[in-house]
């Protein structure tokens, strides 16, 4: 085994850890931005195996990150059980809801969810025959308590409060919709697995507004459903699961979920995280998202090292960050330790949605954990057309 992240994910402690950026495809690149422009919209671009394999693999070209990590969004999901989906302009995502049992059963079966998705796979094949020999394939998909608050509410909220309602007013619906998220889920990232993903990667983005009972029904259990099955169909593939915002039930989350590694926010430090995460597999995850426009200045935080614990990945993290004065470039340098590390030259990028360091190659290989959905996110609110 010689990829990197592949490595640190198996437990191997490396000289620096691997790394790459959740949203490393994103208006901060001036090709990106004249790709979505010659797709026509957010959608499009997705859909366009062309179009989607070329964003993919632009900062590949510029940056050599380690891995390369699908584009496409969580939303799809949703959208190829039969929900409706658009995005406005400034706003982000709007759904078609889901919130009686008549609305649920016009849901398609998860069977005829690869009549949707058939053009994410092709994008997936697509990369795997490009991307360079040393870079890992990431495929990714929403979680279903997640990707289940959006097609409640029909657009991202603040509180989740109207997913929060149907769990509390109408579980026999709400179960039977997270119920076939999860089955949809399965279906989904196995076909980006046949088509040449190396690892998945799970994102829970609103884990942390369940409470303790909630969190273990509706985060950890699907999580746990998710995991096995796919480890039982393709013995041996590497799985992250990001519950942000989970606080201490971090503590515990590999065992029960059989998750190969963890990913953290940056609500808690690296030293808890070592002693109360690290200790049971692979972390990833918890650079603070200041880091992303300030660069390596005073108070940026190396993960704890030397420490002899079992496994070790980079802090590697999906964040959601944009800054208003975000310019076009991210450079790597080498800091006053000799690693690499990502710096912005005099404004830093807008990393859009979920801005993920995974096993990185720096000390400062985390992300940002903190926003909502993979890839189209704006600040924290919910995932937009780019």
């Amino acid at each position: 085994m010689t990829k990197t992240i592949l490595r640190a994910l198996a437990g191997e402690v490396l000289p620096t850890p691997p790394i790459w950026m959740m949203r490393q495809a994103g208006r901060y690149l001036p090709e990106y931005r004249a790709t979505r422009a010659q797709a026509g919209d957010f959608l499009s671009l997705c859909y366009n195996p062309e179009l989607a394999t070329e964003v993919t693999l632009q900062p590949i070209r510029r940056y050599g990150f380690d891995a390369a990590i699908l584009f496409a969004d969580i939303l799809l999901l949703p959208q190829a059980l039969g929900a409706d989906l658009w995005f406005v302009t400034g706003e982000g995502p709007r759904l078609s809801t889901v919130t009686s049992a008549a609305d649920f059963d016009r849901l398609k079966p998860v069977s005829a969810i690869h009549d949707t998705l058939s053009p994410i796979y092709e994008t997936v094949g697509r990369l795997s025959r490009s991307l360079p020999a040393e870079t890992t394939l990431i495929g990714f998909a929403g979680a279903p308590w997640t990707v289940a608050t959006y097609m409640i509410a029909g657009r991202g909220t603040k509180d989740q409060g109207p997913a929060h309602a149907l769990r509390q007013e109408d579980p026999e619906v709400f179960d039977a919709l997270i119920d076939r998220l999860t089955e949809g889920t399965i279906e989904y990232l196995s076909e980006q697995v046949k088509a040449g993903a190396e690892v998945v990667k799970l994102f829970d983005s609103w884990a942390g507004s369940l409470p303790e009972d909630a969190f273990r029904r509706y985060a950890l259990e699907p999580a746990r459903i998710i995991t096995q099955e796919l480890k039982s169909r393709f013995p041996g593939l590497p799985v992250i699961v990001f519950p942000r915002q989970a606080g201490a039930q971090y503590v515990g989350f590999h065992q029960a979920t059989g998750a190969d590694c963890v990913a953290v926010d940056d609500s808690v430090t690296p030293d808890w995280a070592a002693e109360h995460v690290q200790v049971s597999g692979c972390v990833q995850g918890n650079l603070a998202s200041s880091h992303m426009v300030t660069g390596r200045g005073a108070g940026a935080r190396d993960p704890p090292r030397g420490r002899g614990l079992p496994q070790r990945a980079a802090y590697l993290q999906p964040w959601s960050w944009h800054h208003p004065g975000c310019r076009s470039g991210e450079r790597a340098a080498d800091d006053r330790h000799g690693a690499r590390r990502l710096t912005p030259p005099g404004r830093a990028p807008c990393a859009g949605a979920h801005i993920a360091s995974g096993a990185g190659r720096s000390r400062l290989a985390a992300s940002h954990e903190g926003g909502t959905s993979h890839g189209n996110g704006r600040g924290r609110r919910a995932p937009q057309g780019l």
